[in-house]
């Protein structure tokens, strides 16, 4: 990523001044910076920060990134140690939206990532598109997706 380019996380920040500093020093100080770290990380495919930034009791032992393309994340309720999000996703030629209420606990001075309550939904065609271009997905993402496929 280039300094100029807006955060993955969807804050509005570029990604240099955003997660790319909570990343690279594990540096998350609300449950929140953690989240949208998260995010950046699976966007990025940073698979080493978010198995360092689970909690140990609940970290799977065979954890591996999938082929996802993640298309957003927005945060609907954030509080001391929960996060409410979507984020929309590809999975193949199916876009697809992740609504999970997440639990996170802060140990020695870190943020991790516990466990959460999740609901994948296919996205349909004639819905807003998550980007938030204003246009029907069946004429953005879901367009832009099947001509990279």
């Amino acid at each position: 990523m280039t300094k100029l380019e807006a955060c993955p996380c969807g804050s509005n920040k570029a990604f240099t001044s955003c997660c790319q500093p909570i990343i690279a020093n594990d540096s998350a100080t609300t449950a929140e910076q953690l989240m949208r770290s998260r995010y950046s990380a699976f966007v990025l495919g940073n698979a080493g920060y978010l198995l360092k930034t689970w909690h140990p009791d609940t970290c799977p032992h065979d954890f591996q990134l999938g082929q996802s393309r993640w298309l957003g994340l927005k945060i609907l309720h954030a509080d001391s140690n929960t996060v409410t999000f979507t984020a929309a996703f590809h999975a193949g030629n199916k876009g697809m939206i992740l609504k999970e209420t997440s639990r996170f606990v802060c140990m020695d001075k870190h943020w991790r990532y516990v466990d959460g309550d999740c609901e994948v939904t296919p996205i349909k065609r004639n819905d807003l598109c998550f980007c938030g271009s204003s246009i029907k997905y069946k004429n953005c993402c879901a367009k832009r997706n099947s001509s990279e496929a």
